[in-house]
């Protein structure tokens, strides 16, 4: 036990000695592309060089766009990577090429973009957290609507499925997130102008992703994740001479659950909001022991342990014909804050439901001073 300790210490204070190595972090985030994310970036570089920081850009994505592409002039830049694929030659973000020389910053635009097949990394994020990890200090720029947690939001916003999200952890390891905000009215009139899209895609654009509503809409999350962000930062920085609550939250789900991905995108969203630490909870009753749920089912449950640990839960796995009962032990066993489950006409809550124990669970919560979380 004593050399378990030893360890313990020791493998704490060579994560204190990593986290001070590491480079600095800072991410412009934007509720669109055209709001001046990029631009901001390459302002910062021009001020850090005239301030005698060694700063190259990594990777800039101008989108050719007139404003954009002047500030890249006069600025010192890692020559990309080229790579065949497909018959075609294309260019990714160097990182070996960065890490070997050592700037003070590196300029790394377009966060959430996934890397050519055959790359090291699959994502550019992965690419961004080895060169923080080198001690090297980045900054990035990325959507609102590329967050993993907002996906289910964002569709109900635009109607598109984001295939390029990134994990919320990322934003959340960030040493500091700016948000670029423009008013609806603003982003459109850049858009009509030109300055986002090409003539011939700016009409398609105003009837589709570049309406008032859905703008708005865009803005308030963006909004919503950096005051967050803000937040967070205080309380880990001016600590506060009141105890507070230590948030955790419990995601239940069951293996029929379709729409159990809302859930754990939503928990994460609270625990995320809370710099908690989750956990997602799936009970297997005797009705789902070895094949009697189907492969679809199987694939659907694996797909869903799968995306939570990535938005950062601790998965657990308990058998048990009483759900209520199990969800009380395992937050009890926790100490858990909040139990967060779906709809009452989901098959999750039925379950429930329909057990005898489900008044005296309530009863419990409420005496554990435990709360339980409906989410739409």
């Amino acid at each position: 036990m004593a050399t378990s300790a030893k360890d313990q210490n020791v493998q704490h204070f060579l994560e204190l000695i990593r986290k001070s190595r590491r480079g600095k972090f800072k991410v412009y985030i934007g509720m669109s592309a055209g709001v001046g994310k990029t631009f901001r970036m390459l302002q910062e570089a021009h001020t850090l060089l005239r301030n005698g920081v060694d700063v190259k850009i990594g990777y800039i994505e101008t989108h050719n766009r007139k404003e954009t592409q002047g500030l890249v002039e006069g600025l010192p830049i890692i020559p990309r990577r080229k790579l065949f694929y497909k018959g075609k030659e294309l260019e990714e973000l160097d990182v070996q090429a960065v890490i070997a020389l050592r700037p003070e910053v590196v300029i790394v635009d377009e966060l959430a973009h996934t890397n050519i097949e055959g790359s090291k990394n699959e994502k550019r994020w992965q690419d961004v957290i080895e060169i923080l990890d080198a001690g090297i200090n980045v900054i990035s720029a990325v959507n609102i609507q590329h967050i993993e947690s907002l996906y289910n939001d964002i569709r109900d916003i635009t109607g598109v499925d984001v295939a390029e999200r990134i994990p919320d952890k990322i934003i959340q390891e960030a040493d500091e997130v700016v948000n670029i905000d423009l008013t609806a009215d603003e982003l459109i009139t850049r858009l009509k102008e030109g300055k986002i899209y090409a003539a011939d895609k700016i009409q398609i654009a105003l009837k589709n992703f570049f309406q008032p509503e859905k703008i708005l809409q865009l803005r308030e999350l963006a909004l919503k994740e950096v005051a967050s962000q803000v937040e967070r930062k205080i309380e880990t920085e001016l600590p506060r001479n009141v105890h507070l609550r230590q948030e955790k939250f419990l995601a239940c789900i069951s293996s029929n659950y379709e729409n159990a991905k809302k859930v754990i995108r939503k928990t994460a969203r609270l625990a995320s909001y809370y710099r908690s630490k989750w956990y997602l909870l799936y009970v297997q009753t005797s009705k789902e022991d070895g094949d009697k749920i189907g492969l679809a089912a199987q694939r659907h449950l694996i797909n869903n342990f799968k995306l939570a640990t990535e938005l950062g839960a601790e998965v657990i796995k308990v058998k048990g014909n009483n759900v209520a009962k199990e969800i009380f032990a395992v937050a009890e066993t926790k100490e858990i804050t909040t139990v967060c489950i779906g709809k009452p006409h989901m098959h999750l809550f039925n379950i429930i439901l329909n057990t005898a124990v489900f008044n005296q669970l309530l009863n419990k919560f409420s005496a554990s001073d435990i709360d339980i979380v409906i989410l739409s």
